[in-house]
């Protein structure tokens, strides 16, 4: 049997199992009562990741939840069809595909051969964790313009490879090779 986990020592990023889905913690908060009697209440933002959906619920500190049946594969993706996106494991050089449901706006980040580790749930490929950051072609932005930074906006919007739109400094321009952090979608810098 799988080992429980206290609501206590859900951290961020941790993976739960709760109501028989699997969840990845987003974002967790505890309050401690001042009062004696009170009890520790532990905040946490949570996505399932069977429906993609967000929520916060708030458990006692002592209530327990099971760890879900997840394995991460090693993968990198190959290419999109109308079936969906396909990425080939590391290790075993099967075809694992995705559907753009699945992916959501992650998809936007995927290029040629980007490593990736696909979340497998009972044994079914349920989604992906992309790297931090992702390197990325700018296809198209404005040409600086002199006097830009007098009205205190020093950023512009440039259109990536992928099609994601990014603010990326006034020195940056088209075809410069650009990193994105995967979970702000923010310039990083050069590549």
């Amino acid at each position: 049997m799988a080992s429980l986990i206290e609501a206590i020592d859900i951290k961020r990023k941790m993976f739960f199992e709760y109501e028989n889905a699997p969840f990845h913690c987003l974002e967790v908060e505890i309050s401690r009562p001042t009062a004696r009697g009170g009890q520790t209440l532990v905040r946490v933002k949570m996505r399932n990741l069977l429906t993609r959906a967000v929520f916060d619920r708030t458990f006692k500190a002592g209530e327990k939840f099971g760890e879900p049946d997840l394995v991460k594969i090693k993968a990198t993706y190959s290419y999109s069809d109308n079936h969906g996106y396909n990425f080939m494991d590391q290790e075993s050089y099967e075809t694992v595909t995705l559907t753009s449901d699945t992916l959501g706006d992650d998809r936007l980040f995927l290029v040629d051969n980007l490593p990736v580790e696909i979340l497998k749930y009972n044994g079914n490929p349920i989604g992906m964790e992309l790297p931090p950051h992702v390197e990325l072609n700018v296809t198209y932005t404005e040409p600086a313009v002199r006097g830009d930074t007098s009205s205190g906006s020093v950023t512009k919007a440039a259109t990536l490879e992928t099609g994601m739109e990014v603010r990326v400094p006034l020195f940056v321009k088209e075809g410069d090779r650009v990193k994105v952090h995967t979970e702000t979608r923010e310039f990083v810098g050069r590549a």
